[in-house]
């Protein structure tokens, strides 16, 4: 009977320690649903962001892609490696949320959530207002 409270103290810290570590599991480069490009994803402070760090053609007649659909006519001449596109997430209840995913080919920007199907599969929604009203898609950790 004297080990049960060691043993429970023992769970408790591991428990807290495997939490403490849960929130960057997703920091690292994932494919995304096309096979097209790989997002990496990094953490400033304590958000996470994505930046498309490869794409499968990143060049079209000799030079880099371009931002050409961003509605703001002063980031169209930016090119789309490296572009950040996940911004602002913040991690809560074992889920990446509140943050936003810009999509290049649409020049749109969602709000977006995150969240982790073991340590390879990431589910990425994007949506419009409500939550209900959007678009998931599987992206795979690149190894």
């Amino acid at each position: 009977m004297r080990k049960f409270p060691f043993l429970l103290l023992l769970f408790v810290a591991v428990s807290f320690s495997a939490f403490a570590q849960s929130k960057d599991a997703i920091v690292g480069k994932w494919l995304n649903s096309s096979g097209e490009g790989q997002i990496e994803i990094f953490k400033k402070g304590d958000k996470y962001y994505g930046k498309l760090a490869w794409m499968k053609e990143p060049n079209l007649n000799g030079k880099p892609k371009l931002d050409a659909r961003n509605p703001d006519a002063g980031l169209q001449k930016r090119p789309l490696l490296n572009l950040e596109i996940l911004k602002n997430f913040v991690y809560e209840d074992g889920k990446w949320t509140d943050g936003t995913i810009y999509d290049p080919k649409s020049g749109k920007t969602y709000s977006c959530n995150m969240t982790l199907k073991g340590n390879d599969v990431l589910n990425v929604r994007g949506y419009v207002g409500i939550s209900l009203l959007g678009r998931s898609e599987t992206f795979r950790r690149v190894k």
